[in-house]
């Protein structure tokens, strides 16, 4: 039976004093952003948010049933079933209801499930009534180590099989050794091409200073640390050879449209501390590893340690929220436009691992993230949260990976 989880009276008490308290502080002031901090970064007169201002006592979070092994990416098919990665290598399709697996599928051909790396996002074909295709991105070994890449199968008419196995057509160059920083959220764009945020592969010291070789993230010749744009058939939407979008990433965990534009928001880790939201535009620079508002592993954390001096402007775009001095580790990433919490409408929503909770990051009507806050009753089953999507139903779901009780779950958060 599905276990429903709200906060207690007492921490909803707690959570409405502390917004009455925290409402009068001004963004600019130093605060609690998932851990504390202080920016003090500008674009123009715009400064990265890092306050916390409140905790929403909205919603009722909900463990549905389906027993799942290491889950990252979820995906809601015409009928209300899902989709959902296992780092492992499968595909498991699950009821409508939540409530348990219906099959597993094969995933792509070679997936490496070491360190951070297996089988990772996926996202439905913008035509998939007609062409029935899902896109999937792993990390895949070859020669000089492991990279992300991109595959695409197409399901039979049930949902519950393959019609043709899933086949790689994109993957990132060059492949490197350590096992960490896939990054690999796919967002497709109105015209139907995609956005792909691969991760620079951990292959960056936390130094400010950039590798001179083929593999650092500020060298174009390569797809580390890079947003790509693809035509669906893997090859550069734009005729380059490698279809950059953006680069100076480090780790992107979640990738989505604002709605209405082709406006690309992604969240990605920091080093320690200085975790991002940002918009990827076309030619934009974010700075990694030169800049960052974290500081290097190690390193005591404080202002003075940021890399790179922390600032990114304006030879780098700066973010438009971060976390110091401690890392949330944001990963799924979702615009809000349904029913069930009229409130929320257009705010962009992002998970937290090491956080273990649920930011809502409410956007201005310039698009600067103007207010952010935690959802209590995500943050009272202190799972991770490794990917956020709205449901047909208008509710939001969630999957929760790691250990302890309410770990490898689907969660539903509903009024």
């Amino acid at each position: 039976m599905p276990a429903e989880l709200r906060p207690p009276s007492f921490r909803r008490s707690l959570m409405q004093a502390s917004i009455a308290l925290l409402a009068a502080t001004a963004l600019g002031i130093a605060a609690c952003g998932g851990g504390g901090g202080g920016g003090d970064g500008t674009i123009g007169n715009e400064r990265p948010l890092d306050v916390s201002q409140s905790a929403s006592d909205l919603g009722h979070a909900t463990l549905l049933g389906a027993a799942l092994n290491a889950p990252w990416g979820l995906a809601f098919l015409p009928d209300g079933r899902m989709l959902v990665t296992e780092k492992g290598g499968t595909v498991a399709v699950v009821s409508a209801s939540g409530a348990s697996v219906l099959t597993r599928l094969a995933g792509p051909p070679g997936v490496d499930a070491n360190g951070q790396g297996g089988l990772l996002d996926v996202a439905l074909d913008p035509d998939f009534a007609s062409t029935r295709r899902v896109f999937m991105t792993f990390s895949e070994a070859g020669a000089g180590g492991a990279g992300t890449a991109l595959a695409r199968g197409t399901l039979n008419a049930s949902y519950s099989a393959w019609e043709q196995s899933p086949q790689v057509i994109w993957r990132q160059v060059p492949k490197l050794a350590p096992g960490l920083h896939y990054g690999a959220r796919i967002a497709f764009r109105n015209d139907g091409t995609l956005y792909l945020a691969a991760g620079e592969r951990g292959v960056e010291g936390n130094s400010g200073t950039a590798r001179s070789d083929g593999s650092g993230v500020q060298n174009d010749a390569n797809t580390i640390g890079k947003v790509v744009r693809l035509n669906r058939d893997g090859a550069p939407a734009d005729g380059s050879a490698l279809g950059i979008w953006s680069t100076g990433h480090r780790n992107p965990q979640g990738a989505a449209l604002r709605p209405g534009t082709d406006e690309l928001w992604i969240s990605e880790h920091g080093p320690q501390g200085g975790d991002e939201l940002n918009t990827a535009s076309a030619g934009a620079n974010h700075g990694w590893p030169l800049k960052s508002y974290g500081c290097a592993y190690g390193a005591a954390q404080g202002s003075a340690c940021r890399i790179g001096g922390g600032t990114h402007a304006p030879d780098f775009t700066e973010p438009k929220a971060i976390w110091v001095p401690t890392s949330t580790a944001p990963s799924g990433l979702m615009f809000y436009s349904g029913s069930s919490f009229p409130e929320w409408q257009g705010s962009v929503f992002v998970g937290a691992l090491v956080g273990t909770t649920l930011w809502r990051v409410a956007i201005d009507g310039s698009g600067r993230a103007a207010s952010r806050q935690e959802i209590g009753a995500v943050r009272a089953l202190g799972a991770r949260i490794r990917d956020v999507r709205q449901g047909p139903d208008g509710h939001i779901y969630l999957l929760t990976d790691g250990t302890g009780a309410n770990a490898n779950r689907i969660v539903r958060l509903a009024p």
